[in-house]
């Protein structure tokens, strides 16, 4: 057993898909229709027939006040690992990405929290 997707709710996917390709640096994988919504992934340029990442329309009514719950919390919905969390910090910076978690030192991980812009904080972590 192997994980193959996994997903992220969005509240805009077009937004979303700009976020993560132009800002993370993820590229899009899959973009179909999917009645009013597409089935939209993206994937690491490191491993392009990895784990793809589905940018979930938020359109159940639970949606909305989960993500609101978790951002209200400081809790983020996923992570995301990089190999210097400092460095990639810097990098997102640069490009207008917001954090909520400036890059700490916990242990034996640094991690870092940032706004997606499309509902949801998303950690970034790199071990030691």
């Amino acid at each position: 057993m192997r994980i193959h997707v996994t997903s992220v709710f969005v509240d805009d996917q077009a937004k979303a898909l700009a976020f993560y390709t132009e800002k993370l640096g993820f590229i899009k994988k899959n973009d179909l229709p999917a009645g009013e919504a597409r089935w939209l992934t993206v994937v690491s340029p490191a491993d392009t027939d990895g784990v793809e990442l589905l940018l979930e329309p938020a359109g159940h009514p639970a949606v909305g006040p989960f993500q609101q719950h978790l951002v209200a919390d400081g809790i983020p919905f996923t992570s995301f690992a990089v190999d210097d969390v400092y460095a990639e910090v810097e990098r997102l910076k640069g490009l207008g990405v917001e954090f909520t978690q400036e890059a700490t030192d916990m242990g034996p991980v640094v991690t870092a929290v940032l706004d997606d812009t499309c509902g949801n904080l998303i950690q970034l972590a790199a071990m030691k």
